[in-house]
C-alpha cells in the first residue's frame, strides 16, 4: 500500500459522523423557561397575524397585485419560518429533548436559514416595488408587473435553495470527534461547523459568505434605493405629497430595522469574545422570530387597502349569512 492510499485509510478511520448532538440553550438562567413560554405566545400571534394576512389577500381580489403578491410571499414565509422554529425550540427545552440526530440537525439548519434568506431580500423586493413607485411612478405598472414579481420572487427561492443546500451540504464532509454539544438553541450553522475536529476553511469561508448575502448586502441595496427615493423626493414641490409619498415607505424602514439591526449588531459583536453566548441567544431568537409577528401588523393590517379589504370581506359574509339564515 503507498502512502497515498495510507493516508486516505487514516482520514477514512478517524472520520467520525456523530449519532446526535446536544442543544444547550441558555446557560445559568434559572427562570429560561419563560422565555421559552414567552416565544409560545409570539408563535401563537405570529400564526393567527400571518394565515389572517394570506386569507385576506387570497379571498380580496382587488389585493391580488404585485405589491400585495410580495406582501403575500413574505406573510407566507414568515408563517413557515416560525413554525420551522419555535414549536421544536418549545419542544427541545420546555420537555428536556435537548439531543437531535445528526440528519435531523442538518435539515433544522437548512429550514431556519432558507427562510431567514427569503425574509431579508423579499424585504429588498419590496424596497424595489417602493422604488419604482416613487422614482417612477408613471412606468409603475409595466415595470412592476405580476409576472416581474414572480419572476423576482421565484429567483429569489431558487438563490436561497441553492446556496443553503451547499453551505449545509459541507457540514457533511466534516468529522466530529470532540464536543457535541451546540451552544445555541437550535442548530446554528457557526456553533455545528466549529465543533469539528478536521479544517474547517471551506466551511468558515461560506459562512462569511451567506451572512454577507443575509445579513449585509440587502439592508446595502435598500439603503442604495432610499438614496435614490431622497432624490426623487426632493424634486417635488408639493409638501403634501412628498409626506404622503414618504408615508409609503415608513412601515418598510421599520420592518427593514427591526429584522436587519439586530441580526447584524449580533454578527458583528460575535467576532469578539466578550459576547456572552446567552446574550447571542435572545437576541437571535428574538430576531428570528418577532420580525414575523410584527410585519402582518406594520406593513399591512395597518394600511387603509388592507383595511378597507377587510370591512369589505366582512361585509360580504354578513351579507351571505342573512341571507342563509331568511332560508
Amino acid at each position: 500500500m503507498g502512502p497515498k492510499e495510507k493516508s486516505a485509510t487514516v482520514i477514512n478511520a478517524t472520520f467520525v459522523r456523530p449519532a446526535v448532538f446536544y442543544l444547550s440553550g441558555l446557560s445559568s438562567i434559572s427562570n429560561a423557561n419563560y422565555f421559552y413560554v414567552f416565544l409560545c405566545f409570539i408563535y401563537i400571534l405570529t400564526v393567527l397575524g400571518n394565515c389572517f394576512l394570506i386569507l385576506v389577500i387570497y379571498l380580496e381580489k382587488t389585493l391580488h397585485t404585485p405589491k400585495y403578491m410580495i406582501v403575500f410571499s413574505l406573510a407566507l414565509t414568515d408563517l413557515c419560518g416560525s413554525t420551522v422554529l419555535i414549536p421544536k425550540v418549545l419542544d427541545t427545552f420546555l420537555f428536556d429533548r435537548r439531543y437531535i440526530v445528526y440528519e435531523a440537525c442538518l435539515s433544522y439548519m437548512f429550514f431556519v436559514w432558507f427562510f431567514a434568506f427569503v425574509q431579508s431580500w423579499t424585504l429588498v423586493t419590496m424596497a424595489y416595488d417602493r422604488f419604482v413607485a416613487i422614482c417612477f411612478p408613471l412606468r409603475y405598472h409595466s415595470i412592476v408587473t405580476k409576472p416581474a414579481v414572480i419572476l423576482m420572487l421565484f429567483g429569489v427561492w431558487v438563490f436561497s435553495l441553492s446556496l443553503l443546500a451547499t453551505v449545509v451540504g459541507l457540514i457533511d464532509r466534516l468529522s466530529f470527534c470532540g464536543s457535541l454539544v451546540i451552544q445555541s438553541y437550535f442548530c446554528d450553522h457557526g456553533p455545528v461547523y466549529k465543533l469539528a475536529c478536521n479544517d474547517i476553511t471551506i466551511n468558515f469561508i461560506f459562512a462569511k459568505v451567506v451572512i454577507t448575502v443575509i445579513v449585509f448586502t440587502p439592508p446595502f441595496l435598500i439603503a442604495l434605493t432610499y438614496v435614490c427615493i431622497a432624490v426623487a423626493l426632493s424634486r417635488i414641490a408639493s409638501g403634501v405629497e412628498r409626506l404622503k409619498a414618504l408615508k409609503t415607505c415608513t412601515s418598510h424602514i421599520i420592518l427593514v430595522a427591526i429584522f436587519f439591526l439586530p441580526l447584524m449588531a449580533t454578527n458583528i459583536a460575535a467576532q469578539t469574545p466578550y459576547l456572552h453566548p446567552n446574550t447571542r441567544i435572545i437576541n437571535s431568537t428574538l430576531t428570528h422570530s418577532v420580525p414575523a409577528l410584527l410585519n402582518p401588523i406594520i406593513y399591512s393590517l395597518k394600511t387603509e387597502e388592507m383595511m378597507a379589504s377587510v370591512r369589505r370581506l366582512f361585509k360580504t359574509n354578513k351579507l351571505r349569512i342573512v341571507k342563509l339564515s331568511r332560508r
